[in-house]
């Protein structure tokens, strides 16, 4: 049976290595990954596939809430890469949240509260299940306040623009750190002034610097905290 209190809560902005970083203290753990930024990104990438107005809150509210999203692991036919497989209906759109466009666009979309709260119940939902670590920018303030274990980690906007940048070369996409940059900072100052839900630590959230830090020493360390305050231990590597 799972346990409400075996929860880790891990926020942080756009790139700083939080979902990367999940999956490794996911599997070690053998708990639940997931990334609730793939519900705002699906959304998202519907509303830009429909041509809809993204300043309309009320309608984008409107389509989370009707739009059922399946998170699962990759099965063994989908090793190429992916941490997660996002299904809306029969579709895999899994790469399709990764697309530049959505980046740009994603901040904008999760800022109406009535994509928030549509969301919200699903994500709280999974999460008071137990044995999940959930990802977001509002785990540990919004969504799992009760998390006993809450994490935000942190980066500077150049190296967090390097690891963006990066990450869609490797893809084979061409990629332009500059743009990539000014994206990120302007997304950074949306999320963290919005009315609802904004981009902050909570107040008894650990903060973690990534910037010198390996994503094992990153994982390692969420992996003692974990030990210390869950009372559980993830598997050695």
């Amino acid at each position: 049976m799972s346990d409400p209190l075996l929860t880790i809560a891990l926020d942080g902005p756009a790139a700083s290595g939080k979902s990367t970083v999940a999956l490794i203290v996911a599997e070690r753990l053998g708990w639940l990954y997931f990334d609730t930024g793939a519900m705002y990104r699906a959304i998202t990438y519907l509303a830009l596939q429909g041509n809809d107005e993204l300043t309309n809150g009320d309608a984008l509210g409107e389509l989370a809430r009707t739009t059922v999203i399946e998170i699962e692991p990759p099965t063994v036919n989908e090793q190429d890469g992916r941490q997660y497989t996002v299904w809306v209906g029969d579709a895999d759109i899994t790469w399709l949240l990764r697309e530049q466009r959505v980046d740009q666009h994603v901040s904008t979309v999760a800022a109406h509260p009535a994509v928030r709260t549509a969301l919200k119940t699903q994500q709280r939902r999974i999460g008071l299940r137990g044995r999940v670590i959930m990802v977001g920018r509002d785990i540990g303030t919004v969504v799992l306040p009760e998390a006993p274990l809450k994490i935000y980690l942190d980066a500077s906007v150049e190296e967090r623009a390097h690891r963006r940048y990066r990450e869609i070369v490797a893809r084979g996409e061409a990629a332009d750190y500059d743009q990539i940059l000014a994206d990120m900072r302007s997304r950074d100052a949306r999320d963290s002034s919005r009315t609802t839900a904004p981009l902050r630590p909570a107040e008894d959230a650990i903060i973690l610097n990534s910037d010198l830090m390996s994503i094992e020493a990153v994982a390692n360390a969420i992996l003692e905290y974990a030990q210390v305050r869950l009372g559980v231990r993830g598997q050695e590597k």
